[in-house]
């Protein structure tokens, strides 16, 4: 199949006011408005009632990943600034906490704002309780296609990746959010679940929650259960391919335990119920690279590349999800593995057919966007009625704004 290949990404566009765009989260985490989308039908409400919405008995995935302060800022001798965005690992690693809490240097993936007036040399950044006391010092390794190596090495030696970044870094804002980062984005770019460090950016739709709804759900009898999906910047990348075709999907590490894949197997029939866009990539993941192992059970290693859903051998299946995720978990039992953590670039775009999840937590994302693909890939052309309801009806858009609650129709 080549029809989301053919997706001109030019069709999925709205006018998006700057005024629109929240700067700032709402005073309350569950005070935010919450749009619900079911069988053509919009209704209004808050996040703080959404149980209200969902069926007794349903399992609602979070992902609990956690956004590392990945902006640092480096001032050079002459007053010049030189700022690095750390993406992910330049390494191979076998679960991010290694990489987190490595000690005495690493090398990472980055973005570098100023990457012309970095002709050579070391870059070293001083914070702490006295000047000198303590140094993060970066250097350029290599240069890539579409970003840097750079190595960081710290002193003193003993301090982890993740102590360090959390004392010389800064919460990394989207792009969009035209402010200087505050002392509150420590918290509120956060979810209040947030386990796992990674991610550079956040599952914005899980930021709505709160231990009240948490305790709604519970007293309904929803289940909620967690993946880990690191969200890399590519999130913020925009389309700028004529066609899908020539668009190339950030790939991102998933980790998800073998408990929480056995907790999605049995509850298969049940609704399933994605908080956010991530959380939705991650599950329909694990049924792909459960179907790949059931057509090659001799696999040791299983990831998923951007277009494999849409061709030969995946497409035009009729294998269940309880087959999939069967099969995924006898392949993780016979090779021990207690968490499957590995990459997927699965790009969801209209032509999709879900396998797993039946509803998604969202927020409203910027037009031409794989974000926005997804979001008309679950309900259709309807992508442009709801948008339009939100425009006209004061919902605040993107990280920091409203969201919807979407029945996949």
């Amino acid at each position: 199949m080549t029809g989301p290949k053919n997706i001109s990404i030019k069709d999925y566009t709205y006018s998006l006011p700057d005024e629109r765009i929240a700067v700032h989260p709402a005073t309350e985490r569950d005070a935010a408005k919450l749009l619900i989308y079911s069988n053509g039908s919009i209704k209004e409400d808050i996040y703080k009632n959404i149980a209200r919405y969902l069926a007794e008995g349903s399992l609602l995935i979070f992902n609990n990943t956690k956004v590392i302060k990945a902006r640092i800022r480096f001032q050079k001798q002459t007053g010049g600034v030189i700022e690095i965005f750390c993406l992910e690992p330049y390494e191979a690693i076998n679960e991010y906490s290694t990489v987190m809490n490595k000690k005495g240097s690493v090398r990472w993936k980055c973005m570098i704002g100023g990457a012309s007036k970095w002709k050579d040399g070391m870059l070293i950044k001083r914070w702490g309780p006295q000047v000198g006391g303590l140094a993060l010092s970066a250097k350029l390794i290599e240069k890539l296609t579409d970003a840097y190596v750079v190595e960081f090495s710290w002193e003193p030696a003993d301090l982890s990746f993740a102590e360090v970044i959390g004392h010389a870094g800064d919460i990394p804002l989207p792009p969009y959010i035209k402010r200087n980062t505050e002392v509150s984005d420590s918290e509120r770019y956060q979810t209040i679940y947030a386990k796992d460090e990674g991610s550079v950016a956040a599952p914005t739709a899980g930021l709505h929650f709160t231990n009240e709804i948490f305790e709604d759900l519970s007293k309904k009898n929803i289940q909620i259960d967690f993946v880990t999906l690191h969200v890399g910047a590519g999130t913020f990348k925009p389309v700028k391919a004529t066609t899908m075709q020539e668009h190339e999907m950030h790939a991102e590490w998933i980790d998800v335990s073998v408990e929480t894949i056995e907790q999605l197997y049995s509850n298969i029939g049940n609704p399933v119920i994605a908080v956010g866009t991530t959380s939705l990539r991650t599950l329909e993941s694990l049924y792909w690279m459960g179907f790949k192992i059931l057509l090659q059970p001799s696999l040791k290693q299983v990831h998923l590349g951007q277009w494999e859903v849409y061709e030969e051998p995946l497409i035009n299946n009729d294998i269940t999800a309880k087959a999939a995720l069967g099969e995924l978990l006898n392949w993780m039992k016979r090779n021990d593995l207690p968490r499957l953590f590995t990459q997927t670039q699965i790009l969801i775009a209209p032509g999709y057919t879900f396998k797993i999840v039946n509803a998604l937590v969202t927020n409203f994302h910027q037009p031409q966007s794989t974000l926005l693909l997804l979001v008309a890939a679950a309900i259709g052309n309807d992508w442009e009625k709801i948008y339009a309801h939100a425009l006209q009806n004061d919902f605040r858009f993107l990280s920091y704004g409203d969201g919807s609650l979407l029945f996949i129709s």
